[in-house]
C-alpha cells in the first residue's frame, strides 16, 4: 500500500525500470507509469500544505523508528523495525527533495522561456 502515491510511484517506476532490463515485455508499462509518477511527484510538492504534511510524515516515521529501536517492550520492537521506519522516512524526505528540485527547475525553465519569447 502506498501512503503517499506521489513519491511512492517514483519507487514503483524505479522497480519497473530494473525489471524491464531483464524482461522486455515489462517495457510497455514503463512509459505510462513514468508519466503518472512525474505528475504525482509534481502534485506532491504543488502546495505548501502538501509539502508540510509530507515532511511531517517523514519526520514522524523517523521518530517512530527511533522509538521502536530504543524501547524494547513495543510490539515488533527492536532494531529491524526501527531501522526500516527510519529508512522509510529518509527515503520519503529524499524523494520529496528530488521532486521539489525537479518542479523548481521546470518552473525556472518555463519562466525563462516565457521571458525570452516576450522580449
Amino acid at each position: 500500500m502506498l501512503v503517499l502515491p506521489g513519491p511512492g510511484l517514483l519507487l514503483v517506476l524505479a522497480g519497473l525500470l530494473v525489471l524491464a532490463n531483464g524482461f522486455p515485455k515489462v517495457q510497455k508499462f514503463v512509459a505510462p507509469v513514468e508519466r503518472r509518477a512525474m505528475q504525482a511527484a509534481e502534485e506532491s510538492v504543488s502546495s505548501p500544505l502538501r509539502m508540510a504534511l509530507s515532511i511531517g510524515t517523514g519526520v514522524v516515521l523517523i521518530a517512530a523508528g527511533v522509538v521502536w529501536w530504543v524501547v524494547p517492550g513495543l510490539p515488533l520492537g527492536g532494531w529491524p523495525t526501527g531501522a526500516s521506519l527510519i529508512l522509510s522516512g529518509l527515503i520519503l524526505l529524499g524523494v520529496l527533495v528530488v521532486s521539489y528540485r525537479h518542479v523548481r527547475s521546470r518552473q525556472t525553465s518555463s519562466t525563462a522561456t516565457t521571458a525570452a519569447t516576450s522580449a
